[in-house]
């Protein structure tokens, strides 16, 4: 039978519960290590969750690239687009009109109710080519937009207790603005007021991104151009690639061939607030919680710092009998070693196991305490995201371990230095 080292065999004794105040010490240290790998595999695997899928909702209702005209709208955007799709690398283009609307449901009736949501005219035969829009309708049929049909986001209609087949009367800014003219006239001068456009709900929406749920609305290019008074021109192009990060590239190669007048944006650039601001409060939560794993490691260092002080007639012994400095000091460093690894691990298992089931966690709270930790109409997401990425794991648990190693350094080197004739004089 294989038997284990000295320096094992010790450390492991050392390390069995006993009623003292340094293993009290030693068991805090050990859940302070457990708490701060489990929280900080949760948190880290939430905030990349968040990232990547923000990412993909945002681009599948947005577009890679978006060409706009400098000074107005695009009146030629059918020959742009056909251009921008013969380029390499991209795989759709299609126009878009966009811009705020007022609505107001059940017109005319004393429980009619009003929002300002954000309109979108789309050309349905090419929209399919740069967004997931007709994919994410769960209610209705997409098509009936090329009608007096509207789309509207799920959050939205919920508020406002649309459903399919119910009217909307819509205005324009342009129309707002002349009923207002119509109004400050003087009674006597009035003319009839212009009337808003009859639209009916024919599509629910939901993408899986909160923001456009609840303000957004879809309805046909041609619908758009009359509702803004545009003609036959867009607002712009929405352009999508083969890759997402070639965005940047692109941009330049279409401003080179497409000359002054155009304004090109990356779906990076619209969105870079977000995403930094994600990136910030990643690096700043991977810090904080860092800081905690090293204040349990603080903890492992005052205790074996005390119990080193308390063993030290048996080092003083272990050493009259033969053993060196540098086996006193694996000692006490395996017993660091042994409690970074036990918290570690177990911080390890509870963390992938918060994270397998942190919905239900959600949901019971919620049910329980009537109260959301992650409301959707702030963070824009129906279900709490997660992905867990190896790297991310990798540097959690060895940086705690190696906080949890270097916390027995001293102590360790302390035993070792100790004189076995000072050790055995000590009471």
């Amino acid at each position: 039978m294989t038997r284990l080292p000295f320096e094992l065999l010790f450390a492991l004794r050392y390390l069995r519960p006993r009623r003292t105040f340094v293993s009290i010490i030693t068991l805090i240290s050990i859940i302070g290590v457990v708490l701060g790998v489990a929280v900080l595999i949760v948190v880290i695997s939430v905030m990349t969750g968040f990232d990547l899928q923000l990412r993909d909702r945002i681009i599948g209702f947005e577009s890679h690239l978006i060409v706009r005209k400098l000074g107005g709208p695009m009146q030629n955007y059918q020959q742009v687009a056909k251009f921008i799709r013969d380029q390499p690398k991209v795989t759709g283009a299609s126009p878009f009109i966009e811009g705020p609307i007022v609505i107001e449901t059940q017109r005319g009736e004393r429980y009619s109710q009003i929002a300002a949501p954000f309109l979108r005219g789309i050309d349905s035969e090419t929209n399919n080519q740069v967004s997931d829009l007709e994919k994410s309708v769960v209610t209705g049929d997409f098509e009936s937009i090329d009608g007096n049909g509207l789309l509207i986001g799920s959050a939205l209609a919920n508020r406002l207790s649309l459903s399919i087949g119910d009217p909307v009367a819509v205005y324009s800014m342009s129309l707002l603005r002349e009923v207002r003219d119509v109004l400050k006239k003087d009674p006597a001068e009035q003319t009839t007021a212009p009337l808003a456009d009859d639209y009916v709900i024919e599509g629910i929406f939901d993408i899986g991104y909160y923001e456009y749920n609840a303000n957004g609305m879809v309805c046909s290019l041609f619908n758009a151009q009359d509702l803004f008074s545009l003609g036959n021109e867009a607002n712009g192009i929405h352009v999508m690639l083969d890759d997402p990060e070639a965005a940047t590239e692109m941009r330049k190669t279409l401003l080179a061939q497409l000359g002054p007048d155009f304004v090109v944006s990356t779906w990076l650039d619209r969105n870079k607030d977000i995403f930094n601001a994600l990136v910030v409060e990643k690096n700043m939560i991977r810090f904080l919680l860092f800081f905690i794993v090293l204040v349990a490691a603080f903890g492992i260092t005052s205790s074996m710092i005390t119990f080193v002080v308390q063993k030290t007639r048996e080092i003083g012994m272990l050493k009259a009998l033969g053993a060196s400095s540098r086996q006193v000091v694996w000692v006490f460093m395996s017993q660091s070693v042994f409690v970074g690894l036990l918290g570690v691990s177990i911080g390890l298992a509870l963390g992938l196991f918060a994270i397998e089931y942190r919905n239900e966690f959600l949901i019971f709270m919620n049910q329980t305490m009537e109260f959301s930790l992650f409301p959707a109409s702030i963070y824009g997401f129906e279900e709490l995201p997660a992905i867990v990425d190896p790297k991310d794991i990798w540097i959690i648990c060895g940086g705690s371990l190696i906080f949890c190693v270097l916390a027995g350094v001293f102590p360790a080197f302390n035993a070792g230095r100790l004189q076995p004739v000072e050790a055995l004089r000590h009471d």
